[in-house]
């Protein structure tokens, strides 16, 4: 796949501008996300939090190219995606996007190595190789013993770590968590967070949509959304005003945009 990049885009891994996204619910428009302008270096870790329809998850998805803005330029590893067709960007989310889902997306019938071997089937992977890949990420994950296990036979906490292994076999520049603890009990959820942080510190960027808390303070750096813009983007470490990141507010309807970059 040849794309062209955008050297303006080098200094961040994804760079968002002026994303807009309008929903038609009836006869009323649903402005899901604002005017957003985001930056985001490669290895971060992000939690974006918020109310229930806030944005946070048509923004999630709008980064993991599964939803389409209705207006804006989205640069994901100097690529201007948003002007990629269907294919291109289904090859941009399996070679460089990985994605775990709260109730785990695993497919019923296949068992826990060959839900993982999909990506690589995709991919084209030759068989012995895609075997050693998932045997030795299962492996890492504690999951050998069970490999051959189909998802109903599997515990939550589990299955999240299936999924986890089938986002991270292709070995991409980012994970795309939505509420992964989510339907979890709290120490299976510790569990899949520690295993998500590690991959984290190998230098794999990490973006969490969340309405835990405590998940949310655990991110090096917080955004926080509501009515569709970002209202909040700061580091996490120390919140004092050198730290908070600049916005810039409409004084007519309130609105705030972040950017950080």
């Amino acid at each position: 796949m040849s794309l062209k990049k955008n050297p303006k885009a080098a200094v961040s891994m994804i760079k968002l501008e002026n994303i807009n996204r309008i929903f038609e619910v009836g006869d009323e428009s649903v402005h899901a996300l604002q005017d957003i302008n985001l930056s985001i270096a490669g290895g971060e870790y992000i939690s974006i939090m918020g109310p229930s329809g806030s944005g946070k998850s048509t923004l999630l998805n709008a980064l993991g190219l599964l939803d389409k803005p209705n207006s804006g330029h989205y640069f994901f590893d100097k690529i201007n995606v948003t002007e990629l067709d269907d294919q291109q960007q289904a090859d941009i989310r399996l070679h460089k996007m990985g994605f775990v889902f709260q109730f785990f997306q695993l497919i019923p019938r296949l068992s826990a190595a060959a839900n993982v071997a999909l990506p690589l089937m995709l991919s084209g992977v030759p068989l012995n190789e895609r075997q050693q890949r998932v045997e030795k990420v299962l492996q890492d994950l504690g999951m050998g013993e069970r490999s051959q296990h189909r998802p109903d036979q599997l515990s939550g906490g589990q299955r999240q770590r299936v999924a986890i292994a089938r986002a991270t076999i292709m070995q991409p520049m980012i994970i795309l968590a939505d509420e992964p603890t989510g339907n979890l009990d709290r120490a299976s959820g510790a569990d899949v967070v520690d295993i998500l942080e590690a991959l984290n510190k190998q230098g794999m960027t990490l973006l969490i949509v969340t309405h835990d808390p405590d998940l949310g303070q655990r991110a090096k750096r917080r955004i926080r959304m509501v009515d569709g813009c970002i209202t909040e983007d700061y580091l996490n470490d120390n919140k004092t005003n050198d730290n908070k990141i600049k916005h810039k507010t409409d004084k007519t309807t309130g609105a705030e945009n972040g950017s950080h970059g």
